[in-house]
């Protein structure tokens, strides 16, 4: 996938996510049941950590395909991908 893919990809799921977090809000001003708003709670944040994937693949791509990558950047990046995961 091309970068430019990729970014229109990136932006397609942060808009869906952005419109399931404003149906949840919809949800707790209508008081709908906890269980039905915390599963989509739930959903939106697996939708969040696939995003956050997707943006670290390609950044650690194409940050291993820099020739002139030097060791403080790498360390950097593994660092990013490390607090990422936690």
């Amino acid at each position: 996938m091309s970068e430019q893919e990729t970014k229109r990809a990136v932006i397609n799921r942060l808009r869906t996510i952005k419109g399931h977090i404003q149906g949840i809000e919809k949800m707790v001003e209508e008081d709908k049941n906890c269980k039905d708003i915390l599963l989509q709670v739930a959903a939106v944040k697996s939708s969040l950590q696939k995003t956050g994937i997707v943006i670290m693949e390609n950044h650690t791509k194409s940050c291993l395909m820099d020739e002139e990558l030097d060791r403080e950047e790498l360390e950097k990046t593994i660092k990013i991908i490390v607090d990422f995961m936690k």
